[in-house]
Order: C-alpha cells, then sequence, then structure tokens
C-alpha cells in the first residue's frame, strides 16, 4: 500500500481494502462478466456510504475528506480498486464532481445525489473516430427560449448505460460549455459498447434535438477552460493510481509464485536471471507509485505544474505497466495465458487506462510541450 500520512487516512484505505475484498473480489468480478453485468447498483450504493463519492466535495457542499486533501483520499481509493480490478462508477462519478464543485451554483441536489450514491453521472467528452480533446468539440449546443437544444454524439462514456446524468461537452457560441443532460431526457439515445475489460462497459450516446433549461450549464464561459482541465487532471491521477494498486497486486502475486514453483530442486525466485528480471520490475514500480504520488499532490494543491506532472505520471506508467504484466505472464510460464488465471484481468483494466485520456505518447508530447514554455517563459 502506498504510504500514507496519518492514521485517519491508513484507517480509510484499510477500509476500503476490506470491503472491496468482501464485495468485489477476483472470483465477483469473474462472476459479472459471466451475467453479463458491469456493476451493482446497490453495491455502488455501499461504496458512497463508505465516503468514496464524497472526497473532492467540500464540506458545505455534503461532502469531505479524511486527510483535507480529497486527491489524495480518491487515490488511495483507485489504488484499492485496482488491486481487485474492481467494477463500479468511481471514475465517471468523481470526475464530473471534480467539474461540478467548481460552479456548483444550481447544481446542489445533483451532487448531493452523486455524494449519497443515489445518483450516477459519467462525463460525455469523447466523439467517435476522433481522439481525447474536450477543448475542440463537434456535439453543438443552441440557445433556446427556455434554455438549450443540445444536438451530437458522444461515444466511450464510461458507465454511459447505467448512468442517470451525463455530463455533456458542447460547443456553444463557439465556446466549450458542460451541462448536466438527464440521460432519459428526449431524444437521447444510448447504445453499450463493450471494452477489453471485463466489467468496465462504455456507451455511445446520441443526443437529436436534447432541450435542457437554463439551470443545465455549468459554470460560465470564462470558467469553463479551467474546469474541464480540473476534471481532467483528475481523471488522470485516478488511472494512474488504479495502475498503481495492479502493479503492487500481480507482482507480489508473481513474487509468490517464484518462490513457490520449483525448477530442477530450486525455487525459480532463486535463479540469477529471474531475480535480475523482477528487480528491474520493481524499481520501474517504485518509480510509478512515486509519480503518480507527484501527480497527485500537484492536483490537490492545485499547483502550476500539475498540468505537467500528471503527464509525466500517465506517460510513465502507462508506458511501463504493459510491459511489466507482459514479463510477469511470461515468468508465470504456461500457466500465465490461460483465462482461468487472474493476470489477464489486470492486463486488460492495464490496456484499457492506457488507452483512455491520451495516449503515453500524447503525454509525452504535452510533457515537451509544457516543458519548452517553462523555458521560454
Amino acid at each position: 500500500m502506498t504510504d500514507v500520512a496519518n492514521p485517519e487516512q491508513m484507517l480509510f484505505a484499510s477500509t476500503a481494502q476490506a470491503f472491496l475484498e468482501r464485495e468485489a473480489s477476483l472470483p465477483k468480478v469473474r462472476e459479472l462478466h459471466d451475467r453479463d453485468e458491469s456493476f451493482d447498483a446497490k453495491w455502488w450504493q455501499q461504496a458512497a456510504e463508505l465516503g468514496w463519492a464524497s472526497l473532492l466535495v467540500p464540506e458545505e457542499l455534503g461532502g469531505g475528506s479524511v486527510s483535507g486533501d480529497g486527491v489524495a483520499d480518491l487515490a488511495l481509493v483507485a489504488e484499492q480498486v485496482g488491486r481487485t480490478v474492481a467494477p463500479g462508477p468511481l471514475h465517471p462519478v468523481s470526475v464530473v464532481l471534480a467539474g461540478l464543485v467548481e460552479a456548483p451554483e444550481g447544481h446542489e441536489d445533483t451532487i448531493e445525489a452523486l455524494v449519497s450514491g443515489e445518483a450516477i453521472a459519467s462525463w460525455a467528452t469523447y466523439e467517435p473516430k476522433r481522439p481525447f480533446d474536450p477543448t475542440h468539440p463537434t456535439t453543438t449546443a443552441t440557445r433556446t427560449d427556455s434554455g438549450y437544444r443540445i444536438d451530437g454524439v458522444k461515444d466511450r462514456v464510461e458507465a454511459g448505460a447505467e448512468a442517470g446524468l451525463l455530463l455533456v461537452v458542447a460547443l456553444l457560441d463557439g465556446q466549450p460549455r458542460q451541462f448536466v443532460v438527464p440521460a432519459d431526457a428526449a431524444g437521447v439515445s444510448v447504445t453499450v459498447q463493450k471494452s477489453v475489460d471485463l466489467v468496465k462497459r462504455y456507451a455511445r450516446v446520441e443526443f437529436d434535438g436534447v432541450t435542457v433549461d437554463e439551470s443545465a450549464v455549468v459554470g460560465s464561459a470564462e470558467q469553463t477552460a479551467a474546469v474541464i482541465e480540473r476534471q481532467r487532471q483528475v481523471a488522470l491521477v485516478l488511472q494512474c493510481a488504479e495502475i498503481v494498486g495492479i502493479l503492487d497486486a500481480v507482482l507480489a502475486m508473481t513474487n509468490q509464485w517464484l518462490l513457490d514453483r520449483h525448477s530442477f530442486g530450486r525455487p525459480l525466485a532463486s535463479y540469477q536471471a529471474l531475480k535480475h528480471r523482477f528487480a528491474d520490475m520493481k524499481m520501474w514500480f517504485e518509480a510509478a507509485r512515486g509519480t503518480t504520488a507527484g501527480a497527485a499532490a500537484a492536483v490537490g494543491a492545485r499547483s502550476a505544474d500539475a498540468a505537467k506532472l500528471v503527464s509525466v505520471a500517465k506517460a510513465y506508467v502507462a508506458e511501463r505497466a504493459p510491459v511489466m504484466l507482459q514479463d510477469c505472464v511470461q515468468l508465470h510460464g504456461g500457466i500465465g495465458v490461460t483465462w482461468e488465471h487472474d493476470l489477464h484481468l489486470y492486463l486488460r483494466r492495464v490496456s484499457l487506462n492506457r488507452a483512455m485520456f491520451g495516449s503515453p505518447e500524447d503525454h509525452h508530447r504535452a510533457v515537451y510541450e509544457l516543458s519548452r514554455k517553462t523555458q521560454e517563459a
């Protein structure tokens, strides 16, 4: 487990771990897949009661965090989720709340419903055949007498079929804005999209003349760019923290296998070549944990370096993790490539997180551009 700052935070993390091991273990993930289900809404409400959905929400809006740093606490939860590749809408609900709390006027009831677990929301920002770029949507919002009309298509909307609310990025008067849209509004059409992950589901959402009232808009035109950037940073921290939890679990699993499995009367862990290989992975893991912790701290403190540090973390963690998991598969030998072994569950989640919200290559380019701008300044 990542080092924690105080006993309350340690208790919170251990409680999350115990809850996941009891309610969202690897066998239960397989059961959900067998039933063709993504997650149980009652399970998520229990998680919300533990405070998972409240961490980014200030106390005056009904939230609160354990340590006073909601981003750090949320990263701890995401890390525990990674250890069992648990289902549930932790990512989409947290990202939506990260936006709503920046401009909560008129959305207090929505925030309360999300914090309590009564409602589920997702960020509708991806568009078909386009990379992640929430600042240049093709979905449009047009002013009407009573509010706005939204037209366009979004895809890769996480938990889109389970969400009751969608936070939609659309172009209004030439500028990106965000709107809270009920998923059951007239003109909204949702089509389920499966992913490489066993339980993560996405959706294609079409908006055909969907009308919302004036209160649906989130923040002003001047606020929107900063709000979207905040959501992007939170999404990336969650991804990286979850991958760190995955790596921690898989390395422990692999180390135990090397100790238990014998060849020519010796445990595999005693062979020098395998020791070197595992030592390399341990070094890469510590670097992944360190870059993720740095990104979480920067986002929590709203540091000027936060945009660069989340890209550093995503570029490193998402680039190294698939390589490490493939090494672990090889170290397990033939059993590592079977459906019955749990390794592929972790590899699937890592592969999915690698692709969403920018690839490592995208973030390498972002780090270069941000570093260049800093030097020029």
